[in-house]
């Protein structure tokens, strides 16, 4: 299960912190999504990073061209470290 992102911040590098639709919060460090190729190969390039923005309409963070993260993705993944070991996807 998956809840929509109503706000984030940008706390430097690339962590994000997210408040979700059900009250929660999480913190997400993306840094590992530059390596993974692909649409993330973008990542790589910060100042692209620091274009993400929220979809309000779908609930998701976004960067220019399309580019997003799966909301079951970046949910499981602010929960994770918000409780334990920081996720590395």
């Amino acid at each position: 299960m998956w809840h929509d992102i109503i706000n984030f911040k940008k706390l430097g590098g690339y962590r994000l912190e997210l408040e979700f639709d059900n009250g929660r919060k999480g913190v997400v460090d993306l840094a590992s999504y530059a390596s993974r190729g692909g649409v993330f190969s973008h990542f790589a390039d910060k100042s692209y990073f620091d274009a993400v923005d929220l979809n309000r309409e779908l609930g998701v963070l976004s960067w220019p061209d399309g580019v997003d993260i799966a909301p079951e993705t970046i949910y499981e993944a602010a929960m994770v470290a918000e409780s334990s070991e920081p996720y590395k996807p």
